[in-house]
């Protein structure tokens, strides 16, 4: 289906989960945040981070920490809610809020009951109309009670972190976890209301062989996940000190990563799932990723593949980003710091970038290949890039009639390869990011 050119995937690139990525992201005004809330219109989205887990994983590269730690878990609920008491007093009456996500780490790391306190603050504080409620959910520190919550709160959309359901693999990776663990959590989550749930599984994992993802994505679907995420592990331990417990030398090659992906891609498309790029999928007909795949109206943010049409994200808690037309701006990373500005009632976001015309232009191009598999563009763009564009059309991975380029079904795999090129800030620095397949 696919032909794998080792030349073409020899660079790591970003996810282009934005643009410019949080790889430029630098020192900025506190104010630049401050004054971009205030002006703020419209559908807004808002997405809250609780950095702790029960357990943490060796391969995660999320911002989290174990959440043992009571006291802890207690003034850092304290600071969020500071946070939304004081970015609600800056939105004006016209910013609506319709979508909420709680992300982490695992929001379920925290009790029930601090979550409903959490979602209830939210609620009294901003101007919130008829949300859409998404979580991503730990199976591993799933409870009923939690499930009750969720069916409270009106939660239509959860993320179970699933990874592998290989015992194996699982050990690798420092995420054990049993299949009926993750029945149970379906079961909980069905009977609440979820009527989106997705998996995110991996591939690439140390010791994973085809027969491991195989039998991940059957199960998946036998347990009836309405989207899937199928990730490929980024070993990058010298940005992420943690998973320097992950043998290295375990990991399958760049070949075998890209026929795990082109399997986890076959497989899924064959067995009735719209595929959302080369390693997203969702049910057709029901699920709304996959009408805004078919209708043109997919998007990406922070959070990946979306079906959210605001251009506006808030981000609250420890290094969550905001996002805005023209400016990224990520509270701070440490949690003890972002707590103490929080009680001082000041916005800790520090850093990130102010988007430029060009910044925004390029940025359209990258979400329209990715999301749509093409893109029309200006003469000077096409002229910048025309050259390096060459081998992937020789090859056939992509064709340019007039200014329109457009990603062709053998090139799906080397979609962010073929999207970073319209990046300008993007350094050769291969250690920065992780493998586009």
């Amino acid at each position: 289906m696919w032909t794998y050119y080792s030349d073409l995937l020899a660079k790591p690139v970003p996810r282009y989960t934005s643009y410019p990525t949080a790889a430029e992201f630098g020192d900025i005004d506190t104010g630049l945040h401050r004054r971009a809330l205030e002006e703020a219109e419209g559908d807004i989205s808002l997405y809250v981070h609780i950095p702790f887990c029960e357990k943490i994983c060796f391969y995660c590269g999320c911002n989290t920490a174990a959440s043992g730690r009571r006291l802890r878990l207690k003034t850092y609920l304290a600071a969020l809610h500071h946070e939304i008491e004081l970015v609600a007093a800056l939105l004006p009456e016209s910013a609506r809020i319709t979508r909420v996500a709680f992300g982490g780490g695992s929001p379920n790391a925290i009790e029930p009951d601090d979550f409903q306190r959490l979602v209830d603050s939210l609620l009294a504080n901003l101007h919130i109309s008829n949300p859409v409620f998404s979580i991503e959910l730990d199976p591993r520190t799933m409870t009923r009670e939690w499930a009750d919550v969720i069916g409270r709160v009106g939660i239509e959309r959860a993320s179970l972190g699933v990874q592998t359901f290989s015992a194996e693999c699982q050990e690798a990776i420092g995420r054990v976890q049993s299949e009926d663990c993750i029945v149970q959590t379906v079961d909980w989550l069905r009977g609440a209301g979820v009527t989106s749930l997705n998996f995110d599984l991996m591939y690439g994992l140390p010791g994973q062989t085809m027969h491991d993802l195989e039998d991940s994505l059957q199960r998946t679907r036998v347990l009836g996940a309405d989207r899937v995420a199928l990730f490929g592990y980024a070993h990058v331990p010298h940005i992420v000190p943690r998973q320097r417990v992950i043998d290295g030398s375990n990991l399958p090659d760049q070949r075998k990563r890209f026929a795990m992906a082109e399997m986890g891609y076959a497989y899924f498309a064959t067995h009735g799932y719209a595929p959302i790029g080369f390693d997203h999928f969702a049910k057709p007909g029901g699920d709304p990723l996959a009408r805004a795949a078919l209708d043109g109206t997919l998007r990406r943010n922070f959070q990946g593949f979306t079906d959210d049409p605001s251009d506006i994200m808030i981000g609250l808690g420890a290094s969550a980003i905001s996002s805005f037309p023209e400016l990224l701006a990520q509270n701070e990373k440490n949690s003890g710091r972002y707590r103490m500005l929080s009680s001082r009632s000041a916005l800790s976001a520090n850093r990130g970038v102010i988007r430029t015309a060009d910044d925004r232009r390029r940025g359209a191009i990258i979400e329209r290949l990715l999301c749509r598999g093409r893109a029309q563009l200006s003469t000077d763009m096409l002229s910048s890039v025309g050259k390096a564009l060459q081998p992937f059309a020789e090859r056939g991975l992509v064709s340019i009639t007039g200014h329109r380029l457009e990603i062709l079904p053998e090139g799906l795999p080397y979609a962010r390869t073929i999207a970073s090129l319209f990046d300008a800030h993007r350094q050769p620095i291969a250690r920065q990011f992780s493998s586009a397949v």
